[in-house]
């Protein structure tokens, strides 16, 4: 009989720790081999986790909302499917999953809930596996040494440290909200915004209200208590996740946007005309999306700043137009991205759009697929918005807002100088750019020339 480790994969380079988001087995259960067994959220994808083997599931390491370390060992499989009962539920209390006092006592996600106390802080042994964050309360040093680098380690996770030396911090120095004092990314995020300074410590009262802060508060706005009869409910990790990358951007780039509104008419009348034998053709469905990425890539060509990122002082001009395209979906929101989208021809482009976006809805996309994007679209308008300021998707210097495209009155002039009102298909598109380093005439020339491409759009390339 045989005991598999089923580790918290790393889903890609730059991802150092992963959110145990949701169990898909229970201890007990037969698994098979690449079977769904459990779901991860991390900075970039949320994704379900094959099982490495065929058996039996009969530990549970680490529970929902936990955040651990790549390498961790989150569960072990029993490779006989005739395994113990009786050691399977003895395995149950050591997870702690079904546990309504074990899942009190972890986060739901890093940082967003302070350190327990009592029975329920104290973690069973083995849990967590090597490199895993401990949940243990603070005890006597341990025989194999505590030397100041290791207590720094039990204190964060690579994700921060690394964040902490970008930013010249020193993660020691910091209160840390998690358990045991761990420095979470919200902790570090405000250290950031406040010029590395220390969190208030505990007790300490809060700085009068204002007419821009009525209740006080930090970094992250004023401190709120629920009122009675109010429902709370905790932020799914990728909420949390959108929310950092959000206020990071904001802090980071120097967002301007500007507006044009675009007529969509011979486009529509292109779309009609050749969508049956498209359709029939590439088993796609053709949407205007294609058009404006296709018109958006040969903008960047001609703009190349709009392709752009900033390195310190710095400018790498990307040679790949990898275009982001954003995904609603029922718990959040995906961009998953159009690899060298220069190459790829307006069906292409279609078969690549729709392939990615069906895969976001269903959680198949790999994390390189929502990685390397150099360029983002974001369109509100099929909710019915006519325009918007989207925030820029770091470490990008733009992202092209798509407002309704609806039939509007609009003043034409005909051949002969004379105006008439007729029906014309028409859109608000939106630039939201980086004015660090793209000058408002850039980005409106580029949205000129986007403008342009899209109202004589060649129907030969259809």
């Amino acid at each position: 009989m045989a005991r598999i480790d089923v580790i918290m994969p790393q889903m890609g380079e730059s991802i150092a720790e992963g959110t145990l988001s949701r169990w898909l087995k229970k201890v007990g259960d037969t698994v098979k081999r690449d079977e769904p067994i459990f779901e991860i959220s991390t900075d970039k994808v949320d994704a379900e986790i094959p099982a490495p083997n065929a058996g039996v599931l009969a530990e549970v390491l680490v529970t929902e909302g936990q955040t651990v370390p790549v390498q961790t060992i989150v569960a072990r499989i029993e490779t006989e499917v005739g395994a113990s009962l009786a050691a399977s539920a003895s395995a149950a209390p050591v997870a702690g999953a079904a546990s309504p006092a074990a899942a009190m006592s972890a986060p739901a996600a890093s940082g967003s809930v302070p350190p327990p106390t009592g029975p329920a802080a104290t973690a069973a042994p083995g849990r967590g596996g090597a490199g895993a964050p401990s949940a243990r309360t603070a005890g006597p040093p341990s025989s194999n040494g505590n030397t100041f680098e290791e207590r720094v380690r039990t204190k964060s996770s690579p994700l921060v440290r690394k964040m902490a030396a970008e930013h010249n911090i020193d993660v020691a120095a910091l209160q840390g909200s998690g358990i045991a004092g761990r420095v979470t990314k919200r902790d570090l995020l405000s250290a950031i915004e406040t010029g590395g300074a220390m969190p208030s410590a505990p007790g300490r009262p809060s700085p009068m209200g204002s007419m821009h802060a009525p209740g006080g508060g930090g970094a992250h706005g004023p401190s709120v208590t629920p009122w009675p009869g109010d429902v709370v409910e905790p932020m799914s990790v990728m909420r949390q996740r959108i929310s950092e990358h959000m206020v990071v951007s904001r802090r980071t780039s120097a967002h301007v946007t500007s507006f044009m509104e675009i007529d969509f008419t011979r486009i529509a009348r292109i779309r009609a005309r050749h969508r049956a034998r498209f359709e029939e053709e590439t088993g796609q469905k053709l949407t205007y999306m294609p058009f404006i990425i296709k018109s958006a890539v040969d903008g960047l060509k001609a703009f190349p700043v709009m392709n752009s990122a900033v390195s310190g002082t710095n400018v790498i001009y990307r040679k790949q137009y990898n275009i982001g395209v954003a995904v609603a979906l029922d718990w959040g929101l995906l961009v998953p991205v159009i690899k060298r989208a220069e190459d790829l021809s307006l069906s292409g482009i279609t078969r690549a759009l729709n392939d990615l976006a069906a895969r976001a809805r269903t959680k198949k996309l790999a994390p390189t697929e929502v990685q390397d994007g150099t360029f983002t679209i974001t369109n509100p308008g099929v909710f019915g918005s006519l325009m918007g300021t989207p925030i820029i998707s770091q470490p990008q210097v733009a992202i092209l807002g798509v407002g309704a495209i609806e039939k509007r009155p609009k003043v034409i002039s005909g051949p002969d100088g004379e105006d008439t009102i007729a029906i014309r298909t028409c859109a608000y598109f939106s630039i939201s750019f980086d004015h660090r380093i793209i000058d408002g005439a850039i980005a409106d020339q580029f949205l000129a020339f986007v403008k342009k491409t899209l109202e004589s759009f060649p129907e030969a390339v259809v």
